[in-house]
């Protein structure tokens, strides 16, 4: 595995179950029947043990909104062009978006990263600026990335982490956005998993049946062109992935190595959180899978993981929309 992912996960201290144990009597001593709030008590001394010997109650939150553009996204696997991404990173600086109206209503601070998008914004105080290129290229013709871009990528994430945990962050929050983002987990779902490319492909922004079966030959192709490695997260990130998966799967080890617990949005998210977990298995403990989406193959990668969601909404949005849900 590369240096990189290498030294991120050895930064990366267990959860500790003795005091996680703590916790969790802590709360059995409240008034109420123990076991009675569910997997609120769960989630309360996970948090706990986690960010110990802090204070426990979360102050400072964040959700990350990457957005990047993909180059499968001119071979029809969307029902929406690729300049719908850079329409919708202005929507969520203007704060118009949805994730921008919730954490602006909840108090939650929303960070907007470009770490790909093919357009040139003007610089605002709401967004962050990680670009090493304009979209991924085409997997159907090449590999997604280069090398040096998967591991810029994961840096860009990891580095966005410290920067952060020094900021305060108690609780982060994964989102993304990009046209085509879909191909590209359902893809690296198939690679890591072995799965045909139909069990964890879905409907994405709502194509039909004949686009989708087109969408799955697509993802084929490319994983028969490609034949990633599914042992190695760097690897079907180059092939396969996109940049702001790279960035999600940098943030995740990143913020796990600084003891700050992260809520995965949705299907896009879990793809950057399956490269995460396979890089360091570790790092599962510190995340909280937010809510099982409408994508297809969502519930057959959260049940591998054995991962329990907390909610089940139907939800389709990504931005970051699930993780912040769980929060209020």
């Amino acid at each position: 595995m590369n240096r990189l992912l290498d030294n991120l996960c050895q930064m990366i201290v267990p959860v500790d179950l003795g005091v996680l144990a703590e916790y969790q009597h802590r709360i059995d001593q409240l008034t109420k029947p123990k076991g009675s709030l569910g997997r609120l008590e769960e989630i309360a001394s996970g948090h706990g043990a986690i960010r110990h010997p802090q204070v426990a109650s979360p102050k400072r939150k964040y959700t990350f909104t990457f957005a990047a553009d993909h180059g499968i996204s001119r071979s029809g696997v969307s029902l929406y062009p690729r300049e719908v991404t850079a329409q919708m990173v202005c929507n969520f600086l203007s704060g118009g978006a949805a994730i921008s109206v919730m954490c602006r209503h909840y108090g939650i601070e929303n960070v907007v990263v470009d770490v790909g998008v093919d357009h040139d914004f003007k610089p605002h105080r709401r967004l962050v600026s990680r670009k090493v290129g304009d979209g991924t290229r085409n997997l159907l013709e090449e590999a997604a990335m280069t090398w040096e871009q998967a591991k810029e990528y994961v840096r860009v994430g990891a580095d966005l982490a410290d920067e952060y945990a020094k900021h305060g962050a108690d609780l982060v929050g994964t989102g993304d956005m990009g046209i085509g983002d879909t191909t590209a987990s359902s893809a690296i779902f198939a690679a890591v998993t072995g799965l045909e490319p139909q069990e964890v492909t879905g409907k994405g922004t709502g194509i039909d049946g004949a686009r989708l079966r087109s969408k799955v030959a697509l993802i084929r192709r490319a994983l028969d062109l490609h034949r990633p490695d599914g042992s190695d997260p760097l690897e079907v990130l180059a092939r396969v992935g996109g940049f702001e998966i790279g960035a999600i799967l940098g943030l995740i080890l990143g913020c796990a190595s600084k003891r700050v617990p992260v809520v995965v949005d949705g299907f896009i998210s879990t793809a950057g959180a399956v490269l995460a977990i396979l890089a360091c298995p570790l790092v599962k403990d510190f995340l909280f899978f937010s809510h099982r989406s409408r994508e297809k193959g969502h519930r057959v990668i959260l049940d591998g993981l054995g991962a329990k969601p907390l909610f089940n909404l139907d939800l389709s949005l990504g931005e970051g929309s699930g993780a912040v849900m769980l929060w209020i």
